[in-house]
């Protein structure tokens, strides 16, 4: 597996020590507050899994099936709500995790659920983001990492459902993919 990524953008210590900065931001933007989390599945797990650990305050974990990729590369330009369940938050602040901002459909459609659900108010973290033109005006509240425009792999993001036990972000070689 590791025999197929071309190159390690962000490695494992690094993205440690920007967790430790993301959870200290959000504890100090969210005082005396239990906090409604809702991680998307399947990307985020690794995300949130490590972040949510550092996060020293209450908090409700919810998690939300949605779909862009539908197991390619590129988003699919439709988001699909995959559960039946919505989480209850109805006025409650909400922290929404993602893996990556790269379209924003995805992040800007959850986000809009979530305020028509009643959300109190909604802020969105992210592990990265890529720097590029985006569908939906939607910007991430947190972010762990900017990237360029690439295919990335690793901590939680997948090709076709592997690579997310990577503990880096990297990219694929080509004859990989």
């Amino acid at each position: 597996m590791r025999n197929d990524v071309e190159k390690v953008l962000i490695d494992e210590a690094v993205i440690g020590r920007r967790l430790d900065t993301l959870a200290e931001r959000i504890e100090a933007d969210f005082p005396g507050e239990t906090l409604v989390v809702i991680v998307l599945l399947k990307g985020a797990m690794v995300f949130a899994s490590d972040l949510l650990r550092r996060v020293e305050r209450k908090l409700e974990i919810e998690c939300l099936n949605v779909a862009s990729y539908h197991g390619g590369m590129e988003s699919s330009g439709k988001v699909d709500f995959l559960d039946r369940h919505f989480p209850e938050v109805n006025g409650r602040h909400v922290l929404l995790l993602d893996d990556i901002l790269d379209t924003g459909r995805t992040l800007h459609a959850v986000s809009e659920r979530l305020l028509e659900e009643g959300a109190k108010a909604v802020r969105t973290a992210v592990l990265l983001a890529k720097e590029k033109a985006r569908a939906a005006h939607v910007e991430a509240d947190y972010v762990g990492f900017e990237i360029g425009d690439e295919f990335v792999v690793g901590y939680g993001l997948d090709y076709q459902g592997k690579y997310r036990n990577l503990p880096y972000v990297g990219v694929l070689k080509e004859e990989a993919i």
